[in-house]
């Protein structure tokens, strides 16, 4: 989304802009002229999404549920309350659904219609997950999708798609990597990704120690 900063005008010229960026600099102009619109409360906003919340508040959640079982169940129950607990919500995360992967099954989400998100904790969402051709081709060929992501898994894992929209966002909780065990929540949290959150990448995985061959 395009937003108003009034020092910064000068750096933006009609030839240096899209024409959808064009069209929505001039609908934002008409909308802050006619009053219907506060350009410094449309720039908290994006500042909100941009510097405040992210995918580090998922990673919490995602954390949390690794090392306390009674909250996994809860937010496997019933998310958003769960999510509450953390002091995490707010619009787009009104009725959260997270879905857990299991070495038997694989979580992906997609929004088929546009681009619907969990906002509160993800943040904004990636370019590609608004594209077209992820829309589409998430539903009809997952297992290749994720290929693109470079996520192989074997053939016995079941794939499945959940379809976001305005009325239920989706988070995937990750399979918590090996060798994890006695990590602190923040050192869990450092390894979860935005794409773990969304199904099409994996949580970081830890380095492999190089092993001393006797001379």
């Amino acid at each position: 989304m395009s937003h108003h900063h009034a020092d910064h005008d000068h750096v933006h010229h009609g030839s240096d802009l899209s024409p959808v960026e064009a069209r929505v600099r001039a609908l934002e102009s008409l909308l802050t002229e006619k009053g219907y619109l506060d350009p410094a409360a449309l720039d908290a906003l994006v500042e909100l999404y941009e510097t405040k919340v992210g995918p580090h508040l998922g990673a919490r959640v995602v954390a949390r549920a690794w090392v306390d079982p009674a909250f996994r169940a809860r937010l496997l129950a019933e998310a958003t309350p769960a999510i509450a607990e953390l002091g995490i919500g707010g619009r787009g995360g009104e009725h959260m659904v997270v879905v857990e992967n299991t070495p038997e099954t694989h979580n992906l989400v997609v929004c088929t219609l546009c681009s619907c998100y969990p906002w509160p904790v993800l943040g904004l969402p990636p370019v590609w997950y608004k594209a077209p051709p992820y829309r589409a081709r998430a539903v009809i060929d997952p297992r290749g999708v994720l290929a693109e992501f470079g996520v192989t898994l074997p053939e016995t894992t079941r794939i499945t798609v959940w379809d976001s929209t305005a009325e239920t966002r989706y988070m995937v909780l990750p399979l918590r990597p090996a060798g994890t065990e006695g990590f602190s929540e923040e050192a869990l949290a450092a390894l979860v990704t935005r794409d773990a959150m969304i199904g099409t990448g994996l949580p970081k995985a830890l380095p492999v120690e190089p092993v001393e061959m006797p001379v």
